[in-house]
């Protein structure tokens, strides 16, 4: 054939075929392995579905229909639009004059000690009719105490929207510093998570937290509320027991949960595990707030007592000792806050 012999090309039927003399590969088996892949894909999907379900359980159908529970968009629309105030609010109310809110401070306080005895004492009632256990309570045992602890719970999600107005009251009277990282992470984390439980958990071993926090809501908004009046201020010494309160409410309900996980019952492991998280998170970061606020505030406190009887500056007002350090100069007391 010599150098110059004819070179043959491949067919486009030998291409597909993968040589010559073999039958042309059909398109669908082309296919094949999409089809293959996607199958493979299903399987993975089911198998982590029934994954998820095993840890959190099916999605509960009886809150179906209920405001604000359908669609998770809402939930997390407003929790976005809270972290916005909470960003430009402060901008916003930098050059302007801080708002007083005393009378609509009076009202909202009001409003949330009533919501929260109300939440506190249904929970008990319902937790009581459906003879709960304190171990582990699964969330389709207990029949028509179930829709009341479930009811009572909806509300309980819904109050975390509302708590929302904490922080902007804050920032309309520029009280900025108390808008700390505990106090958002707390404010915008609960509502999310409630929407979570509502859908999946809405009662039975959920109850516990719940109702701790219902009872610790009573004390503290009634507190707020009684600081929102200028006059009650002087007698108002318990807000260090509140925090103390909150602590002791998050350990309580690590040892709960941790009965669920430790004699299981048909309550999902998940929420539990999850919920056993959380309240370590909120011990951490309380357990700062309280050092950062009472612990060095009175090692302060002594200290600069201390040095005004060493000075004889000591003056007693409405029973309280005010301490004024006189250290060569004259400086005056800043005036109290009248809203």
């Amino acid at each position: 054939m010599g150098l110059c012999a004819q070179v043959r090309l491949p067919g486009r039927d030998e291409l597909a075929g993968g040589g010559p003399g073999r039958r042309p590969l059909k398109q669908s088996s082309f296919f094949g392995g999409e089809q293959n892949l996607g199958f493979k894909m299903e399987n993975f999907d089911a198998s982590l579905s029934t994954y998820f379900k095993a840890w959190l359980g099916p999605r509960d159908t009886r809150v179906k229909g209920w405001f604000l529970l359908d669609n998770y968009i809402p939930t997390f629309i407003c929790s976005l639009i809270y972290l916005l105030i909470v960003w430009l609010g402060p901008k916003y109310m930098k050059n302007r004059q801080p708002f007083s809110c005393r009378g609509i401070l009076v009202v909202y306080n009001l409003g949330l000690t009533l919501l929260s005895l109300y939440m506190f004492c249904e929970l008990v009632t319902g937790v009581w009719e459906g003879k709960y256990n304190f171990f582990c309570q699964g969330t389709r045992s207990a029949g028509e105490a179930d829709m009341k602890i479930i009811r009572v719970l909806w509300w309980y999600y819904f109050s975390k929207l509302i708590e929302f107005m904490d922080t902007f009251f804050f920032i309309l009277r520029k009280n900025n510093h108390q808008v700390t990282v505990l106090h958002v992470y707390h404010h915008a984390s609960m509502l999310n998570i409630w929407w979570f439980v509502m859908n999946w958990v809405p009662c039975g071993h959920s109850y516990f937290g719940a109702t701790l926090n219902s009872f610790i809501h009573v004390l503290m908004y009634s507190y707020y509320g009684l600081s929102s009046v200028p006059s009650m201020r002087p007698y108002l010494w318990w807000k260090k027991y509140i925090t103390q309160g909150q602590l002791l409410q998050f350990v309580l309900t690590i040892v709960q949960t941790s009965c669920g996980v430790v004699w299981p019952c048909s309550f999902p492991l998940g929420w539990l595990y999850f919920q056993i998280g959380y309240m370590i998170s909120l011990i951490i970061l309380f357990t700062n707030f309280y050092i950062q606020t009472y612990n060095k505030k009175g090692a302060s406190r002594r200290k600069e007592r201390l040095r005004d009887h060493q000075n004889g500056s000591v003056t007693a007002a409405n029973g309280h000792t005010n301490s004024f350090s006189s250290l060569g100069n004259s400086t005056k007391p800043r005036k109290q806050r009248k809203d």
